[in-house]
């Protein structure tokens, strides 16, 4: 049986394991396992997302996926954002758009309630997803050097992937390399939503002065976020998809991939990385 590890909302639970070693079964011990429990999302009581996440950050979550999928465009649409009271587990979160917030809930073309954390899971067609927000505009220029050091730093502040080694993150720096916002989450996607809904919520969107690193591979839906939030220049510690570098190279973002201590990948507008010779 798992147990909690205490925290009000955990990230992390323990379990006995088993573990076989050079032929030998080892004694059972306690081992932390990464937490994944199911958040339903309302809008003014209507539940329109389904998506299984790593509790924490539930509010940015919520906020970040609807402005990611362009329900809403700044934190003043928001009157509130609750849980619901008589879910107990804190797996229901309700958001209270102003009165004056008409929606189009066509906008998702899904069927059904969504699941955010698959990515394009429910989307009728790609070109459904294809939500348009204007292409990239900033004069932003990083020092090459500067990026493998967001990665760095992106490692050392994923605690709860130190413990279980299940979990995801992502983060966003500003041009200076100072990490703005970490989040992790059992779903890539999750961790996106996550630190584009902690800037909507603080005021700080657009992000047209910052960098998005990611801690695994780059999809064409975490390339397309991270056009919502204004962000220009996307870093990933693994490969990036055809369709994330199509999708990057038509809206004038530059996308990294396989991003090391003292190496990367420039798939597109690598002018904006300024590398010295």
């Amino acid at each position: 049986m798992s147990k909690q590890s205490g925290s009000k909302d955990p990230q992390t639970v323990t379990h006995r394991v088993s573990r076989w070693e050079s032929s030998l079964i080892k004694n059972p011990k306690d081992d932390w396992i990464a937490v994944e429990e199911p958040l339903e999302i309302r809008i003014d009581s209507r539940p329109i997302s389904i998506t299984m996440r790593t509790p924490g950050a539930d509010s940015e979550l919520a906020a970040g996926f609807l402005f990611n999928e362009g329900l809403i465009h700044r934190k003043e649409d928001i009157e509130e954002i609750a849980h619901h009271p008589k879910n107990r587990f804190g797996n229901v979160i309700n958001l209270f758009l102003k009165p004056d917030i008409v929606l189009n809930f066509k906008k998702l073309d899904r069927s059904g309630p969504v699941a955010s954390s698959c990515g394009l899971c429910g989307k009728t067609t790609i070109d459904s997803i294809r939500i348009k927000f204007p292409p990239i505009k900033t004069d932003l220029e990083i020092e090459a050097e500067r990026i493998p050091e967001m990665a760095t730093s992106l490692r050392e502040r994923q605690s709860a992937f130190d413990q279980t080694g299940g979990l995801h993150a992502a983060a966003v720096f500003d041009s200076n390399g100072e990490m703005t916002v970490i989040r992790e989450d059992i779903g890539r996607h999750n961790a996106v939503d996550k630190v584009i809904g902690f800037g909507l919520l603080q005021g700080l969107i657009p992000y047209n002065r910052h960098v998005l690193v990611v801690s695994g591979r780059t999809s064409f839906e975490i390339v397309q976020k991270a056009l919502a939030a204004g962000i220009s220049i996307i870093a990933g510690i693994s490969a990036p998809s055809s369709l994330a570098i199509e999708f990057a190279e038509e809206n004038d973002q530059t996308l990294i991939g396989f991003l090391k201590k003292d190496k990367m990948n420039l798939y597109t507008v690598q002018e904006r990385i300024r590398i010295h010779s």
